[in-house]
């Protein structure tokens, strides 16, 4: 199974940065070049690494979280809890509690659904949705739909794009919890 690494943190085995709870870090990997230093990985995602039977998805998640992560379905606009939410932390799967983005990335957009400008490294999938318009975004360990990418709307950010996600496609965890 190929894995991407998401984020490395220096090792520090009483301090370890850990942002998925069923993700217990046992890895310690040398980088060349780098003499002496020691890093762990915290966050990685193995492509399709979560797999479960339709029937596991609809005894973990509420009617609503399903219709939308594996259903592929579109939350109202401006009804999601993340929509205006700026809070300091990172963004998970609701699925999987996959780290999909930083709250640094997010941005006010008046499109109804929170906005990120750019996801972690290797943690989302682009797809061309199937009328060729759109670009589908998926969790990359789970598969569950995340929302669209949209590019040159205009909007200042680094990347001059705007994923749109529905907010019950992810779960919000503040630093230090």
């Amino acid at each position: 199974m190929d894995f991407q690494i998401l984020k490395f943190s220096t090792f520090a085995p009483s301090k370890a940065l850990i942002f998925n709870p069923r993700f217990q870090p046992k890895k310690v990997v040398h980088i060349h070049g780098l003499s002496n230093t020691q890093f762990r990985v915290v966050a990685m995602a193995g492509a399709g690494s979560v797999q479960k039977s339709e029937e596991e998805w609809r005894a973990i998640l509420s009617p609503e979280q399903f219709r939308i992560l594996r259903q592929k379905g579109t939350e109202n606009p401006g009804t999601g809890e993340y929509n205006k939410f700026f809070g300091v932390g990172t963004y998970l799967c609701a699925g999987c509690g996959t780290p999909l983005y930083r709250s640094a990335t997010k941005f006010n957009s008046p499109c109804g659904w929170p906005s990120f400008y750019e996801g972690l490294p290797g943690a989302i999938n682009r797809n061309p949705d199937p009328d060729g318009m759109r670009m589908e975004i998926t969790c990359a360990a789970c598969g569950g739909h995340l929302g669209h990418v949209f590019k040159g709307e205009g909007f200042r950010t680094p990347t001059n794009e705007r994923h749109c996600v529905n907010s019950i496609s992810l779960k919000f965890k503040p630093p230090n919890s």
